[in-house]
């Protein structure tokens, strides 16, 4: 691969993740880290991307699919009675960690009165409670990735890596009888400190996550305890992750039509 051949495919590889370490870009383009370091030194003088401690992002991404107020916008009544119902779950004063997902947002939105110790890498789950005198919130450490709302990077791996709490609250873009999947790749290593960080781990996913299968394995269900999700959700697929010792909680379809 000559060196105008390795940048293009730096550069349409970020414009598809949007975000990636030197690591997973040397991986991608099968070059070392070095030779990374140098391709994008290049690209970012040339106005395309911009390097970040540990990585580099788009300057201009193509679209906004991934922006936290578009994926907040799908699914919208069910993704907060799914948040209402998983807060039901949270005990008071327990350390909760929760993930930058939209219906994870809305979990943190009925948390306030339980007056939990929230740790997060979320910039919306952050200002939520930006003046909230009953919760701690502790913000992950990282790079700001204005388009997700999120802190992403090295030093948020680190940060989650040293982390214990009671529960995780997660999102994920798919699961199957063979497991958890996520369509980003720059937060899966986020996402697997999470769940090595915590004693309970509860995904909240909406019933167009059932049947689904992203880019990226999370993990196997065996890391499951709650999956909490809507009325609408495949009755087959619930009863056979029912049978494989996951819970699931379903919240009713009255409270979906009132929302």
């Amino acid at each position: 691969m000559t060196a105008d051949e390795r940048k293009h495919r730096i550069e349409a590889y970020l414009q598809r993740v949007e975000f990636a370490s030197l690591e997973e870009l040397s991986q991608h383009v099968e070059a070392s880290v070095s030779t990374v370091r140098r391709d994008l030194s290049v690209l970012e003088a040339a106005g395309g991307l911009r390097r970040t401690h540990g990585g580099a992002r788009v300057v201009t991404p193509k679209s906004d699919e991934f922006a936290f107020s578009a994926r907040d916008a799908h699914q919208l009544s069910e993704k907060e009675l799914i948040g209402k119902a998983c807060a039901e779950l949270i005990g008071s004063h327990q350390s909760v960690i929760l993930d930058a997902g939209t219906t994870v947002y809305h979990v943190a939105r009925h948390l306030e009165e339980k007056a939990p110790q929230i740790v997060t890498n979320s910039l919306p789950v952050a200002n939520l409670y930006a003046s909230a005198n009953k919760v701690e919130v502790i913000l992950a450490g990282g790079v700001i990735y204005p388009r997700l709302g999120v802190l992403v990077g090295p030093m948020t791996v680190e940060a989650f890596s040293k982390m214990r709490a009671d529960v995780a609250v997660m999102s994920a873009g798919g699961i199957t009888l063979e497991g958890v999947t996520n369509s980003h790749a720059l937060l899966i290593d986020i996402q697997r400190a999470m769940l090595k960080a915590a004693q309970k781990i509860i995904f909240c996913l909406d019933h167009t996550k059932f049947g689904r299968q992203s880019v990226s394995p999370l993990c196997g269900l065996d890391m499951v305890d709650t999956i909490v999700t809507d009325s609408q959700a495949p009755a087959e697929l619930v009863n056979s992750l029912r049978e494989r010792g996951v819970e699931v909680v379903v919240a009713p379809a009255a409270q979906v039509n009132g929302v």
